[in-house]
């Protein structure tokens, strides 16, 4: 006996099979990142890889950056930075 039933249309293999964990994968082809002023963690102190990144970046730069920021205002920092210095071009 066959476990193939005709009258059920193929599935999409695009779809979500609930198996998974983080639902749709965001278009490549977009900006998937919020605005920092938007993050729910945003007013929590930069992180230990966000604060080496900016002391590289600011070095770089010829700047000084006060090590008490947030990640929201660290992340900005870097994107302001990485402009500056060139190192966020692909």
């Amino acid at each position: 006996m066959s476990d193939t039933n005709e009258n059920t249309e193929p599935t999409d293999s695009t779809e979500p099979t609930g198996d998974t964990l983080g639902g749709d994968r965001p278009d490549p082809n977009t900006s998937a990142s919020k605005d920092p002023s938007e993050w729910v963690t945003g007013d929590e102190p930069m992180t230990g890889p966000q604060r080496s990144y900016l002391d590289t970046l600011a070095h770089e730069a010829g700047e000084t950056l006060s090590a008490d920021i947030t990640k929201a205002q660290a992340s900005e920092e870097i994107d302001r930075l990485q402009e500056k210095t060139g190192r966020g071009q692909a």
